[in-house]
């Protein structure tokens, strides 16, 4: 698996500035994303198969959990004890509200191994950051740029435990922190084309089991029609 180099001092700054954009901006989204985009039925099917591979009792990180709809209420109504982080206050106030027994906590998934210890993870031994039986990550690493989804793929696989799985969405593109508009808000986003999807992922240290590619059209002509890629991996090495 590579490394994950840690940001650079130097960097810090601009890289939060980057993130507090981000994060302005799904706050001006708020319950306006779920209205967008009411048919999440991949993003169901994909939970439904990663329950079937997962002990009773699971602890699952949800990456960019938005208003905990469906993912992680679809997680916790299972049973599965759900931690959700986001960067988004307004997007985790309506988490809070419609999945009152997760835990939701402001982190970046660049932080994601500074979780308090109340995170819903047994930690590791040795280094006492959080280990999870699963990682879910519905277009929430299309947010960062290109380099950033290869951190943030290390930092997961390090959070799951030997054998973990991770889910994972993307939309199918080839940009790399690209601006655009989504309902009404200016975002940067990033994609790969499939193949290399799958390529990043092997290199991050993940076994591909599941696949499926949809189209997509949103209810609103503020998003435009996407192709959206949905897997299942589970952590080797």
């Amino acid at each position: 698996m590579a490394g994950n180099p840690p940001r650079e001092p130097g960097t810090d700054r601009a890289w939060l500035a980057r993130e507090e954009a981000q994060a302005q901006a799904y706050d001006a989204m708020g319950p306006r994303y779920d209205e967008a985009f009411p048919h999440k039925e991949g993003q169901i099917e994909a939970v439904e198969r990663l329950l079937t591979e997962l002990p009773a009792g699971a602890a699952v990180l949800d990456v960019g959990c938005g208003t905990g709809l469906p993912t992680a209420l679809q997680l916790d109504t299972a049973g599965c004890r759900v931690t959700g982080i986001d960067i988004s206050p307004v997007m985790l106030e309506s988490a809070r509200r419609n999945v009152g027994t997760a835990r939701f906590h402001q982190v970046d998934v660049l932080d994601v191994l500074t979780l308090p210890a109340d995170s819903g993870a047994a930690p590791d031994p040795e280094s006492g950051e959080p280990r999870f039986d699963a990682v879910v990550a519905f277009f929430s690493l299309l947010n960062l740029p290109k380099a950033q989804i290869r951190q943030a793929l290390g930092l997961l696989h390090r959070a799951l435990v030997p054998g973990g799985r991770l889910a994972y969405a993307m939309v199918e593109a080839d940009v790399d922190d690209a601006q655009i508009t989504f309902l009404g808000s200016r975002i940067r986003v990033s994609g790969y084309p499939r193949y290399e999807l799958r390529t990043v992922l092997a290199e991050a240290g993940f076994a591909s089991d599941w696949e499926h590619v949809l189209s997509y059209a949103p209810a609103t002509a503020q998003a435009a029609p996407e192709v959206q890629i949905f897997g299942l991996c589970r952590r080797v090495g």
